[in-house]
């Protein structure tokens, strides 16, 4: 099966619970460690962020490229899901469960890893230098530093509302806070203005948190205030439980946008008019690439928000940078911002930095796939799955409506898939 092919791999087959499976068969040298000798290295990729999209990268590029020496510098020794950590919140999953180590990248694919924080980055020279003073060099560079957030006027350094929409020690923070909160309290949940990560994810954590809520909490009311003019994904799924499974918990109002909030009060106002108080505040604010991007100087896109891409090998469109390439939340596609999608385009961009190396020229008909579940309630889930094909004449990636749809409903049995296609895809990444 050759690359560009093994990435068609049906959304359909990922929606029941076999997410990527192709993709462990595309090659048996997965089962074995791939050395490259130094005397043979044929080029060389550093690789910035190891979450979704540059840990795929890094593994994919080694399996691929032919004697391509990879580093893959990252903050953390280990990563921590943002897929599933709503279900932290719940008390149905725990951080621990939904970290992962670098490991196999070194001892099966023979990454180089590097655990520092990157201070610059020369797109001309290919160049990163990080805290430490230490100098990495290389033939080219991709950027997957994920998202930050806008600042949020009134909030500082607040810790009273957390936004947990990254993993990690806010997510174990609002569980805290939602777990004291009275019976009969207020919980807001806030939706920042598109584009943001995980299009559903905010809509579907409202769904888990009312059902939990419901019982943990009774007479409690969740507050979710929608910064844009309507449900953004899976209308008839979060309408119909909006207003019907969770219509005595839920209270939704769009076009709410958060202007700014007060954590002495727990109050939030909005461009609505509205002022809005609550118990317990989860305030995501609006994002944007990880603030490397606009140092760099490659935020050229979505109103300075993300970096343009050449989505043939995710090379930089900012003039003079085409040496870097940026995948995952950072890029500016016409693709959902999510992890299986982060998954895909580091693959598109692996084949692509594979090909160049050899002498040829990205594959010019690139095919990606995304499946997502949503937890509707503590035991029951929705699906969604779509197929992006690259469209020559707008040079995007644009849905192929006959491969993709979403489920009528929610039920047990697509909760328990949610754990299989979780479960494939952080293997396909990680192991």
């Amino acid at each position: 099966m050759d690359r560009r092919n093994f990435l068609v791999a049906g959304a359909v087959s990922a929606v029941a619970g076999g997410a990527l499976a192709d993709d462990r068969r595309r090659s048996t040298s997965t089962t074995a460690a791939v050395v490259t000798s130094s005397s043979t290295v044929k080029a060389r990729v550093i690789v910035i962020g190891g979450g979704m999209a540059g840990t795929t990268l890094a593994k994919y590029l080694r399996l691929w490229g032919d004697a391509v020496e990879v580093t893959l510098v990252e903050r953390m020794p280990t990563y921590t899901s943002n897929i599933m950590s709503s279900l932290v919140l719940t008390g149905q999953r725990t951080l621990s469960s939904l970290t992962y180590k670098y490991d196999a990248l070194r001892s099966k694919y023979g990454v180089t890893t590097v655990f520092g924080e990157v201070v610059s980055v020369d797109p001309v020279n290919a160049k990163v230098t990080l805290a430490d003073k230490t100098v990495l060099t290389a033939d080219r560079i991709v950027m997957a530093p994920g998202i930050t957030f806008d600042t949020v006027p009134g909030l500082g350094t607040s810790n009273k509302m957390p936004h947990a929409w990254m993993a990690g020690a806010q997510t174990t923070l609002l569980a805290s806070q939602l777990s004291a909160m009275r019976a009969g309290g207020v919980a807001i949940l806030t939706i920042p203005k598109t584009p943001y990560r995980c299009p559903p994810g905010p809509y579907e954590r409202a769904c888990l948190l009312a059902d939990w809520l419901r019982v943990k909490k009774p007479g409690s009311k969740l507050i979710v205030l929608d910064a844009n003019a309507d449900i953004v994904t899976e209308k008839d799924n979060f309408t119909n439980a909006f207003l019907g499974l969770h219509g005595n918990v839920i209270e939704y109002h769009n076009n709410a946008e958060v202007l700014s909030v007060d954590p002495a009060t727990m109050n939030l106002y909005t461009a609505s008019g509205g002022t809005f108080h609550g118990d317990v505040v989860n305030m995501i604010p609006r994002q944007r690439a990880g603030g490397l991007i606009a140092a760099t100087g490659l935020n050229n896109a979505t109103e300075g928000r993300f970096a343009g891409v050449n989505v043939l090998s995710y090379a930089s469109t900012t003039p003079g940078a085409g040496k870097v390439h940026i995948i995952g939340d950072s890029s500016a596609t016409t693709q959902p911002k999510a992890g299986h999608i982060a998954n895909q385009e580091a693959k598109v961009c692996a084949d692509a930095l594979a090909r160049i190396f050899a002498g040829g020229s990205p594959d010019p008909a690139p095919v990606t796939n995304s499946a997502c579940f949503s937890t509707i309630t503590t035991t029951q889930a929705s699906w969604l799955h779509a197929m992006f094909q690259y469209d020559p004449v707008t040079a995007t990636m644009q849905g192929v409506p006959a491969a993709s749809g979403a489920s009528v409903g929610w039920n047990k049995d697509s909760f328990e898939d949610m754990n299989k296609w979780f479960g494939a895809l952080m293997a396909d990444t990680f192991a």
